[in-house]
C-alpha cells in the first residue's frame, strides 16, 4: 500500500450551496439555526496538489462508520453539532455527501458561525476521514501526473466549515504526504519491474549461451567424426 489506511485525511470543497435553512424550529416564531451543504462531491476530479488530481467514488461511503460525527470549524476546537445527539444529520445523494446541522445548541453557533454562513463569509466545507485498506486507486500518466480515486472510506470523523482560502494546512500536509508516498511507491514499483526485466534478460541470455555452446560442441563432434572417417 502507498499509504497508511489509519492516517486521517482532510479534503476541502468550495460549495456554493453551503447555506442556512430558513424556517422555524420548536415553538412558533423561534428562529431556526440550521445550515446545510455538501461537504464533498462525487466523480468530480479536483487538483489537490500540483500534478495530483483526485476524485471520490459515488459509493465510497458505503459501509462507512458514521456512528459519531461532529460539526466543527477548521477541524478544531468547539463542537457545534453532533449526530449522536441528533443535531447533525449526514447523508449522501448522487452528487455528494450532505450535512444538515442545527447550530442552536451553543451561543458560538447561533451568534458567530450561523451569521457568518448566512452572510456568505464562510462558504467552504471539509471533512476528516480515513481511507479503508484497499480503498484507493491511482495511475500515473506519461507526464508524471497522478490521477487518484478514493473508492472506500472507512470512518468519517467530522465535517467542518472552513474559514479562508486556500485549503488548511492539514489538507496540504495530508495531500503532500500521500503524494510523496505515491511517488515512492511508483519508484519502487518501477525498480521492481526493471529488476525483473533485467533478470529475465539475463535468464534468456544464459539460455541462448547454453544453446550456442551445445551447438558448438555438436559441430565439434561432427567435425571430429569427419576427420576420423566416421
Amino acid at each position: 500500500m502507498p499509504f497508511l489506511p489509519e492516517t486521517r485525511q482532510y479534503r476541502n470543497f468550495s460549495v456554493s450551496n453551503f447555506q442556512t435553512r430558513d424556517g422555524v424550529a420548536g415553538t412558533e416564531g423561534e428562529k431556526s439555526y440550521r445550515v446545510q451543504g455538501y461537504f464533498c462531491t462525487f466523480n468530480e476530479p479536483y487538483e489537490l496538489y500540483p500534478d495530483y488530481f483526485e476524485e471520490i467514488d459515488a459509493r465510497a461511503f458505503d459501509g462507512c462508520d458514521m456512528s459519531d460525527v461532529i460539526f466543527q470549524v477548521n477541524h478544531d476546537g468547539h463542537v457545534y453539532a453532533r449526530n449522536r445527539n441528533n443535531s447533525l444529520n449526514i447523508s449522501v445523494d448522487a452528487h455528494g455527501g450532505i450535512c444538515d446541522a442545527d447550530l442552536s445548541g451553543s451561543k458560538q453557533g447561533r451568534e458567530n458561525l450561523y451569521e457568518s454562513i448566512a452572510n456568505g463569509l464562510v462558504d467552504r466545507m471539509s471533512f476528516g476521514f480515513t481511507i479503508a485498506d484497499g480503498g484507493f486507486e491511482y495511475t500515473v500518466d506519461g507526464d508524471g501526473v497522478y490521477h487518484t480515486r478514493i473508492t472506500k472510506i472507512n470512518k468519517l470523523f467530522d465535517v467542518s466549515a472552513i474559514e479562508g482560502f486556500p485549503a488548511n494546512d492539514g489538507t496540504e500536509i495530508s495531500a503532500r504526504s500521500l503524494r510523496n508516498s505515491l511517488i515512492e511507491a511508483t519508484k519502487k514499483k518501477r525498480e521492481l519491474e526493471e529488476r525483473a526485466a533485467a533478470e529475465q534478460a539475463e535468464a534468456e541470455q544464459r539460455a541462448a549461451d547454453t544453446t550456442a555452446l551445445r551447438k558448438r560442441k555438436a559441430l565439434a563432434l561432427e567435425m571430429r567424426g569427419i576427420e576420423l572417417g566416421y
